[in-house]
């Protein structure tokens, strides 16, 4: 074996100097400097001073630091060929990570009938939804006989105040199936014809969690169903579906255009695995999806998931459960009554679990015992009493994450027993401006709905956690998502629930660091660090410099996946 300083020798004759020979690496692709570089590493903000520089080397971050140090001590970064993008007064962050939503869902609905309230769309009365059909009909040229299939309709914003029923859509045709989707995703509502084709009559019985809507003292459906009950219809709603890989192109550019640069598809159906799975072969994918198929029983993991690995930026994150239902559509499972309760129920009425206790307990210490992270849908209070007490009763060493998700209504003392037990909380905090107002007036009384998406209750209690818009339910606009968890302004304009307010700060962490730490993966994204990939987004102004109410006048720039930019211009 040769000594060092004869090897130091040898290096010295050959002209390379100890200092060439340790930066002899390749240059950056891409190098950003400003002001107003986030890199969400640090539990609160720190103070910045100087300019600041991100430089990236094909899909990974080579440089995170000051300026000037990047051009004394790391010059060899700085190439003939990499590219300089100065920021001003722009802001740097690591791409926004979707912690809940349903990518297949979001392409499915793109072609759909919009019957959705404004802003999303131009429905605030049944004779807009219909007057919506009838042109969405006619525009289509669609045959008779032929499926008619919306999304996003909202009996809490219908001037009316209640959903349509199949008399409503009977008016629209009586020759097309029509089928909708209530604006929750837990509801659907349908015309004669299509619940005729779904088998759906007087003498159907209403299946475990779900209801079948009657009309007054009759056994006879009106239109309106609940729950597992819309099981029957969803495939005719999406089974139709033309040009699903186009859709699905034009819904991953939507989540790019919202800074997003890992997707979540949850509770994916088995033909939504095959179409990411299609997607990732045909290299359709331009940002990291991670899928969580929906398991309502005890099953082996399919050896096809390959789960927890990437291919082709798809993999299976987990498995997704299902406790209840929907606050706005009045079927989560609550431990107190609704304070409106909804049509043909009584005064006690406080919604309905999806399983019974003894099957979630099953169910959850099946899979923990498999080591499979699980996302549980629990809206409701009582629903998330299920999931605690079932992760309480299981026996495992590992660390788990499971992730309660939407956890609207979960109370301190279930928060205190989260934190103990590494129960993560991922809030739907969007709700507070699409749903606030009606939460207050309809669904839990000013007093619970103050409470809604808890996140400084959980932040005090030393819980990461995450938030999410549940797309397609809300867009996957992150920055309203960041004003909503921020603000808590619903509709009307009033503060929900003063006391719950995110900071900025909080939120952003929300969606980058303690995202990617929830879906085991914080080892390469989340944070701007050495080493981690490259994902990447630029907004118009630095979100801890905007005055909160002005949160919504920021805009995305640009949006990098693995060191590639997928959406926008460059920076100023």
């Amino acid at each position: 074996m040769q000594s060092p300083l004869f090897l130091l020798a040898l290096l010295l004759l050959a002209g390379v100097t100890p200092a060439t020979a340790a930066t002899a690496e390749p240059p950056a692709d891409l190098i950003f400097y400003g002001r107003h570089i986030l890199p969400m590493a640090a539990d609160k903000p720190t103070g910045q001073r100087g300019l600041r520089a991100v430089a990236v080397r094909g899909e990974r971050i080579v440089y995170v630091g000051r300026a000037d140090r990047l051009r004394k001590e790391q010059a060899h970064l700085i190439g003939p060929d990499t590219e300089a993008i100065e920021l001003g007064r722009q802001a740097l962050l690591p791409g926004f990570i979707d912690a809940h939503g349903h990518l297949t869902f979001q392409a499915f609905t793109i072609d759909l009938a919009n019957v959705a309230p404004p802003p999303v769309g131009p429905v605030s009365t049944i004779a807009d939804l219909q007057d919506t059909l009838r042109s969405y009909i006619a525009e289509r040229a669609v045959q008779p006989g032929d499926w008619i299939s919306g999304n996003g309709y909202d009996d809490s914003l219908l001037a009316e105040g209640r959903h349509p029923t199949r008399r409503d859509l009977d008016a629209v045709s009586t020759e097309h199936p029509i089928a909708l989707m209530h604006i929750s995703g837990h509801l659907m509502t349908a015309n004669s014809r299509a619940l005729a084709l779904a088998g759906i009559t007087a003498d159907s019985a209403d299946p475990q969690g779900g209801l079948i809507r009657r009309w007054p003292d009759s056994e006879e459906p009106n239109g309106v169903l609940e729950e597992t009950a819309t099981y029957p219809l969803r495939p005719f709603l999406f089974g139709t579906q033309q040009n699903v890989m186009d859709n699905l192109r034009r819904a991953l550019e939507l989540y790019a255009s919202y800074g997003i640069t890992t997707i979540q598809d949850g509770a994916t159906a088995p033909e939504s695995i095959e179409l990411i799975r299609a997607a990732a072969d045909a290299g359709l994918l331009q940002q990291d999806v991670i899928f969580y198929p929906v398991q309502n029983a005890i099953a082996p993991i399919p050896e096809a998931w390959a789960l927890g690995r990437y291919g082709k930026r798809a993999k299976a994150g987990g498995i997704k459960l299902v406790l209840d239902g929907s606050p706005q559509g009045k079927t989560a499972y609550l431990s107190a009554p609704y304070e409106v309760p909804p049509d043909g129920q009584d005064a006690d009425y406080r919604g309905y679990p999806i399983h019974p206790p003894a099957k979630v307990s099953a169910l959850v210490d099946h899979y923990l015992r498999l080591g499979v992270p699980i996302l549980a849908h629990a809206n409701g209070d009582a629903a998330a009493e299920l999931l605690v007490n079932a992760v309480a009763d299981t026996e495992h060493e590992r660390d788990h994450r499971t992730v309660m998700i939407h956890a609207q209504t979960v109370r301190e003392d279930q928060l205190q027993r989260m934190a103990e037990l590494g129960i993560i909380p991922s809030f739907f905090s969007a709700h507070t401006f699409f749903w606030g107002d009606w939460h207050r007036d309809s669904v839990l009384g000013l007093e619970r709905a103050s409470r809604i998406s808890p996140t400084a209750t959980a932040r005090r209690l030393g819980l990461n956690y995450t938030v999410h818009n549940d797309a397609p339910i809300v867009p996957p606009d992150m920055l309203r998502l960041l004003w909503a968890t921020s603000s808590r302004i619903t509709r009307s304009g009033a503060v929900l629930g003063a006391a719950e307010r995110a900071t900025v700060y909080d939120a952003l962490l929300a969606i980058t660091r303690n995202a990617a730490a929830q879906a085991f993966e914080e080892a390469d994204k989340g944070t701007l660090a050495v080493g981690k990939l490259a994902d990447l987004v630029v907004l118009s102004r630095n979100p801890l410099r905007v005055p909160r109410k002005r949160l919504l006048e920021l805009t995305i720039v640009s949006t990098w996946s693995h060191g590639r930019q997928i959406y926008g211009n460059v920076a100023e």
